[in-house]
């Protein structure tokens, strides 16, 4: 996997992180494909950030491929959302401004996937995680636990303010 961070729309700016990121939603037999990493504690979407000239579609289309060996194709735009939080990893005493399209995928009809990527934080794997199991595990986003219950029919602005 070609390895293009130089190319993401993001910055850091004194001790300010902001990034812009295409994620996807895939879910076949009522699982949502989430990755992890061995060195977090938390489950996350696939996806990743949006490069300088390339629309979030396309990054969207890209990144799945990149992760999972799969050519998926986008549904629709379901989510726009403004995340704040404080980083930590390899980006810690950061504020990070994270600014994230989810895009439904189409389903292919199966589990299958063609690859484990690798990432910033560690290997990287993909799960199949049971949509109504995700309330016992920590996963990211976390609006995830209530919307992919019942995914609304149009676009959903959110935005989460870390306390």
């Amino acid at each position: 996997m070609e390895n293009d961070t130089a190319l993401d729309c993001c910055f850091i700016r004194d001790k300010n992180w902001f990034r812009y990121r295409a994620a996807a939603i895939i879910i076949e037999n009522n699982c949502i494909l989430l990755a992890g990493n061995e060195k977090s504690d938390y489950y996350y979407s696939v996806g990743g950030g949006v490069h300088l000239g390339e629309t979030a579609e396309e990054a969207v289309i890209r990144e799945v491929y990149e992760e999972t060996g799969i050519k998926y194709e986008v549904d629709r735009l379901v989510f726009i959302h403004e995340n704040f939080f404080t980083g930590n990893g390899i980006f810690e005493g950061l504020r990070c401004h994270e600014t994230a399209f989810y895009f439904l995928m189409k389903p292919m009809g199966t589990q299958k996937l063609n690859s484990n990527s690798c990432c910033l934080e560690g290997r990287e794997f993909m799960y199949w995680i049971p949509i109504d199991g995700l309330e016992k595990l920590k996963v990211f986003p976390v609006f995830f636990k209530e919307k992919l219950t019942k995914i609304p029919d149009r676009i959903e602005h959110i935005i989460t303010k870390e306390k």
